[in-house]
């Protein structure tokens, strides 16, 4: 089985996966991704590496690649005549451009592989009318669609889609980067050590969680990973609270750093809000925590709580006090920590691992590779 995999991937551990796919024995895999990435943290090159049992096809990106919409491949032929897939795997939302691009080079220089597309998106957002015309013509043309989140894939039928779908985010933890903290007698003796792993926007609540650090007992400790335009707003509540020798902006990190910052807190939160236009849709550092066997706190917006499931806390978005709570109640027990950190390493192996996406992702493509078109019967 041939499988031309397209995906906007830009770092070796997103490409963990193509591997473990190529490494099926009934499949050959081509991976076409940008040969440059750029995004509000800078601009770097992305060569091909030698040695890989896949063949990756490098091409130029048109507009930003991390616009998930409005960006294009700079190719008109996604190396289709060379792969001869049997099956094109798009890792894009179907109202992109990027997918109606590779939809319409599939129309025309591959029409019996079969189309598969990715969507994360769980909220009915108003769409132009020149969008609603994108999605549905990609949609027309998908043989399948993978859906990162349950609410995902009834949305969809929503929209009058009747091909194939499954519950099966693109990407999976690697537990080669993100494992257990291998001693862990120190931490006890420390200020118990909150993480936040994300963007710094109105609505992953970052400030409810500073007001909730505010409210705690235990003594404690903020640690906020990632970068965004409201970082200066953040940086002055932090002030207002008096919380500037208890809240640490650390910035962007590789997954590595990431991984060993993690290994250090004794939880993660995610107090994501909900909008009119977005829900969390999966939340990757969730499962990058529970792979470390890192205790959760999420809210109930979107797809957390399907995410967690057992294997973390859960409270009402919006809820600062609960979310204290809920911080405090772990910090008070170390117990309770190793009970959901085991239940997060067990499940992530479960679900979420990138040798358990990839096995699944297998298991669909050998499903979808025996459905035969009417033409051919």
């Amino acid at each position: 089985m041939r499988i031309l995999y397209i995906a906007r991937y830009h770092t070796v551990t997103a490409e963990r996966k193509i591997a473990l796919l190529a490494a099926e024995q009934d499949m050959e895999v081509w991976l076409v991704r940008p040969r440059r990435w750029r995004d509000a943290y800078g601009a770097v090159s992305l060569p091909v590496r030698a040695g890989l049992a896949y063949r990756t096809v490098a091409v130029p990106m048109v507009f930003r690649p991390d616009d998930p919409h409005r960006c294009l491949y700079g190719t008109l032929s996604f190396a289709m005549l060379a792969a001869r897939p049997d099956i094109i795997h798009v890792e894009e939302e179907p109202d992109s451009l990027a997918a109606l691009q590779a939809a319409a080079a599939r129309r025309v220089l591959a029409p019996r592989a079969k189309l598969v597309l990715n969507t994360w998106q769980n909220v009915d957002r108003p769409k132009r009318r020149e969008v609603w015309w994108v999605l549905r013509n990609t949609l027309r043309q998908a043989d399948a669609v993978l859906c990162a989140n349950r609410q995902a894939e009834l949305l969809l039928g929503r929209f009058g889609y009747r091909g194939e779908t499954r519950v099966l985010a693109p990407q999976g933890v690697d537990l080669e980067v993100f494992y257990p903290r291998r001693r862990a007698a120190h931490l006890d003796d420390e200020p118990f050590i909150v993480a936040y792993v994300g963007r710094l926007v109105p609505e992953k609540g970052v400030d409810l969680l500073i007001d909730a650090l505010a409210a705690m007992e235990a003594p404690s400790r903020l640690v906020l990973i990632g970068g965004g335009p409201c970082r200066p707003s953040l940086e002055a509540q932090v002030r207002r609270c008096g919380l500037e020798d208890r809240v640490q902006f650390a910035g962007a990190m590789s997954p590595m750093e990431l991984a060993e910052y993690l290994r250090q807190s004794h939880v993660l939160a995610m107090p994501s809000r909900s909008t009119p236009v977005w829900q969390e849709q999966f939340g990757r550092a969730l499962v990058e925590a529970m792979a470390c066997s890192l205790p959760v706190v999420g809210s109930d917006s979107g797809a957390i709580p399907e995410v967690v499931g057992d294997a973390g806390l859960i409270f009402p978005e919006g809820d600062a006090a609960a979310l204290a709570a809920c911080l405090d109640r772990l910090a008070a027990s170390p117990d309770l920590r190793t009970d959901l950190g085991e239940r997060g390493r067990l499940r992530v192996g479960r679900m979420y691992s990138q040798e358990r996406v990839a096995a699944r992702t297998a298991a669909f493509y050998r499903l979808l590779a025996q459905q035969r078109d009417p033409e051919d019967l």
